[in-house]
């Protein structure tokens, strides 16, 4: 990234031009800037002028979760275009790990997000948003397993063959998404989307934050599998959840079919073996069909 555009930033939001780079994942350039004055720090994402959307539609995800008023977010300071760079500042907050108490608290206060829902109940979003750097499209739909199917699973095995993989069963798989979900009627949660253990942290005084958020309203076991896929979130954050919020049965294989969309997606993204992950999931989910 050319340093003119912090130069250009620092301008835009009235910031030092002396940017301190830190890491924010392997999509965007990251840094702290300090605004002139009052000495607030912010953290700035840049990317080409060209993504803008995906900044546009991650602010737009912080308000709605900040919204709720349960789980602790970045404050959305400002988005848009400089010079040929696109931008997202937001307040900086300085995060540590977690003890078995806080990630308690996270438990309990993702049962609370997860109690928001859609006013009228339907799933879907306010705007189409990225999972990482895959498009993902939030349409309107009455039917959870509807849209589960044709805007989760579909999309991620048309993005496959266009790359060239074609998965075995994999229109099977859609075609029993609705056996899969039978009798699961859920209530449409705001969702933070991708909730993994590099997208939460803790406060200095303890109180939990998400953030980089792929929101929509959705089941919730959704956010809850996905904390399962890479770990780290440890007994006390599930069973604080579960007593907040119980799961209803069945859990363990919807979260199989909720985490494959996740797979789906690492294989488009990086390739490798998650497209014989996704293989082996499929055919798991099908046994008995």
């Amino acid at each position: 990234m050319k340093e003119s555009v912090w130069q250009l930033l620092a301008e835009e939001i009235g910031a030092d031009s002396d940017p301190v780079p830190v890491a924010g994942g392997c999509i965007n350039h990251c840094a702290l800037l300090t605004v002139s004055g009052s000495g607030r720090k912010v953290f700035a994402k840049t990317n080409s002028a060209d993504k803008l959307q995906m900044f546009e539609a991650e602010g737009i995800s912080l308000m709605a979760l900040a919204a709720t008023q349960t789980l602790r977010v970045p404050e959305v300071i400002r988005f848009g275009i400089v010079g040929d760079y696109s931008f997202l500042v937001l307040e900086h907050l300085p995060l540590v790990r977690g003890t078995p108490e806080q990630f308690r608290a996270l438990g309990e206060k993702l049962a609370t997000l997860h109690r928001s829902a859609s006013e009228d109940g339907r799933f879907g979003f306010t705007v189409d948003n990225f999972i990482g750097a895959t498009p993902q499209a939030n349409p309107w739909h009455d039917r959870w397993a509807d849209f589960f199917a044709e805007d989760r699973i579909v999309p991620q095995l048309e993005l496959a063959a266009r790359g060239g993989r074609t998965f075995a069963h994999g229109d099977q798989l859609v075609a029993r998404i609705p056996d899969l979900l039978a009798g699961h009627e859920p209530q449409a949660s705001l969702l933070h989307g991708d909730l993994w253990g590099g997208n939460i942290g803790f406060t200095p005084g303890g109180t939990p934050v998400i953030f980089d958020p792929a929101s929509y309203y959705g089941d919730r076991e959704t956010d809850l599998a996905f904390t399962e896929f890479f770990g780290g979130f440890g007994p006390e954050f599930y069973a604080s959840y579960r007593h907040s919020y119980p799961l209803a049965d069945g859990y363990e294989t919807r979260r199989d079919l909720y985490n494959l969309y996740h797979v789906l997606n690492h294989y488009n993204l990086f390739g490798h073996s998650y497209g014989e992950q996704a293989e082996a999931m499929i055919r798991r989910l099908l046994v008995g069909f």
